[in-house]
């Protein structure tokens, strides 16, 4: 079963993916200035085996997107998702299934599916009840370099899964607008803000992108 049709609506905007930080107060404040800049989305990220740290700094990232009426997505883990109460759970192609991910976190969290360059595996997600597709590389990206790359028409063809849909891979505010006319609900971005001098006005910047969308659409 999938999470909740409003639950869905909620991917959208920008998305922003954490960057692994031993400092849980930095992580904490660059996360609020992002939120502060307009990203409506927050997945945790963290492949280190400290699991004390993880579960302190997802507790903590819990409370800062409830307060900003953002969601929180933890990658790939769907015990600490659980523990630390998120909104749902990100899932790419050596993660725990779908089904399984959705027994343990119930019928209203947001589960995303990595799909790649690969419109047959979104069309696998979406029956297995995925709540939104994500698609990338679409750009060089330097946190994953040997990423398979995408075709923004990739965006358009999946359209009738009626699921958003999300870019990843190299996104920045400079090369962002082609993946939003092309069909992204929502960009992915993590050194767009991460790097950033002003993580506020990058993250204003990108949200920005979507509102210039909505002026011209019909």
């Amino acid at each position: 079963m999938a999470g909740s049709n409003e639950a869905r609506h909620g991917i959208r905007g920008v998305y922003l993916l954490t960057r692994e930080d031993r400092d849980g107060l930095a992580l904490h404040a660059g996360v609020a200035a992002a939120l502060r800049g307009g990203v409506r989305v927050v997945q945790y990220r963290d492949k280190s085996g400290d699991g004390g740290r993880r579960h302190e700094q997802a507790k903590a990232l819990r409370a800062l997107t409830r307060a900003h009426d953002a969601l929180l997505i933890i990658n790939d883990d769907v015990a600490l998702a659980a523990a630390v109460g998120a909104d749902g759970v990100h899932l790419g192609e050596h993660d725990a299934g779908l089904a399984a991910a959705r027994a343990t976190l119930g019928a209203g969290a947001i589960i995303g599916a990595s799909c790649y360059n690969d419109l047959t595996r979104a069309e696998a997600a979406a029956r297995a009840g995925a709540d939104y597709l994500a698609f990338g590389a679409f750009y060089a990206s330097t946190t994953k370099p040997g990423a398979r790359r995408a075709d923004p028409a990739l965006l358009g063809a999946a359209a009738n899964l009626l699921l958003p849909r999300v870019a990843i891979g190299g996104v920045d505010a400079h090369n962002a607008r082609p993946l939003i006319a092309a069909g992204a609900d929502a960009i992915a971005v993590l050194g767009a803000i991460w790097d950033a001098d002003d993580r506020e006005s990058a993250a204003r910047e990108l949200s920005q992108l979507f509102s210039d969308r909505s002026v011209h659409e019909p």
